[in-house]
Protein backbone atom coordinates (compact mmCIF):
# COMPACT_ATOMS: atom_id res chain seq x y z
CA UNK A 1 0.00 0.00 0.00
CA UNK A 2 1.32 3.39 -1.00
CA UNK A 3 2.19 6.26 1.42
CA UNK A 4 -0.84 8.02 0.00
CA UNK A 5 -3.27 5.19 0.75
CA UNK A 6 -1.78 4.26 4.38
CA UNK A 7 -2.49 8.11 4.86
CA UNK A 8 -5.90 8.15 3.78
CA UNK A 9 -6.41 5.37 5.63
CA UNK A 10 -5.45 6.49 8.75
CA UNK A 11 -7.83 9.39 8.28
CA UNK A 12 -10.75 8.24 7.42
CA UNK A 13 -10.21 5.45 10.78
CA UNK A 14 -10.12 9.01 12.92
CA UNK A 15 -12.80 10.68 11.07
CA UNK A 16 -14.94 8.03 11.68
CA UNK A 17 -14.32 8.01 15.59
CA UNK A 18 -15.81 11.33 15.54
CA UNK A 19 -19.37 12.49 16.55
CA UNK A 20 -21.56 12.36 14.05
CA UNK A 21 -22.65 16.13 13.82
CA UNK A 22 -18.56 16.42 13.40
CA UNK A 23 -18.08 13.75 10.77
CA UNK A 24 -21.51 15.53 8.99
CA UNK A 25 -19.19 19.09 9.46
CA UNK A 26 -16.06 17.36 7.78
CA UNK A 27 -17.77 15.44 5.29
CA UNK A 28 -19.82 18.90 4.18
CA UNK A 29 -16.21 20.60 4.46
CA UNK A 30 -14.56 18.08 1.84
CA UNK A 31 -17.35 17.96 -0.58
CA UNK A 32 -17.23 22.41 -0.65
CA UNK A 33 -13.76 21.95 -1.37
CA UNK A 34 -14.12 19.37 -4.57
CA UNK A 35 -16.01 21.52 -6.59
CA UNK A 36 -14.74 24.85 -7.65
CA UNK A 37 -16.59 25.90 -10.67
CA UNK A 38 -19.63 27.92 -10.15
CA UNK A 39 -22.75 27.48 -12.70
CA UNK A 40 -24.26 30.99 -13.00
CA UNK A 41 -27.33 29.23 -14.32
CA UNK A 42 -28.38 26.78 -11.15
CA UNK A 43 -29.39 29.16 -9.22
CA UNK A 44 -32.17 30.27 -12.30
CA UNK A 45 -32.40 26.69 -13.10
CA UNK A 46 -33.13 25.89 -9.36
CA UNK A 47 -35.88 28.57 -9.17
CA UNK A 48 -37.67 27.65 -12.39
CA UNK A 49 -37.39 24.16 -10.75
CA UNK A 50 -39.26 25.46 -7.75
CA UNK A 51 -41.87 27.84 -9.45
CA UNK A 52 -42.63 24.70 -11.54
CA UNK A 53 -43.18 22.36 -8.35
CA UNK A 54 -45.39 24.81 -6.80
CA UNK A 55 -47.24 25.16 -9.57
CA UNK A 56 -47.96 21.53 -9.60
CA UNK A 57 -48.91 21.43 -6.23
CA UNK A 58 -51.53 24.40 -6.17
CA UNK A 59 -52.96 23.02 -9.14
CA UNK A 60 -53.03 19.89 -7.99
CA UNK A 61 -52.09 18.05 -10.81
CA UNK A 62 -49.21 16.30 -8.19
CA UNK A 63 -50.02 15.47 -4.64
CA UNK A 64 -47.75 15.68 -1.78
CA UNK A 65 -47.21 12.39 -0.30
CA UNK A 66 -46.29 12.52 3.43
CA UNK A 67 -42.60 11.68 4.74
CA UNK A 68 -43.91 8.92 6.58
CA UNK A 69 -45.55 7.01 3.71
CA UNK A 70 -42.45 7.73 2.02
CA UNK A 71 -39.86 5.84 4.24
CA UNK A 72 -42.76 3.10 4.84
CA UNK A 73 -42.82 2.22 0.94
CA UNK A 74 -38.77 2.50 1.06
CA UNK A 75 -38.54 0.54 3.74
CA UNK A 76 -41.43 -2.36 2.28
CA UNK A 77 -38.89 -1.93 -1.52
Amino acid sequence: MSDELKQISRILELALKLPPEARAALAGSLLERLDTTVDEDAGAAWEAEITRRIRELDSGAVRAIPRSEVRRRLSTG
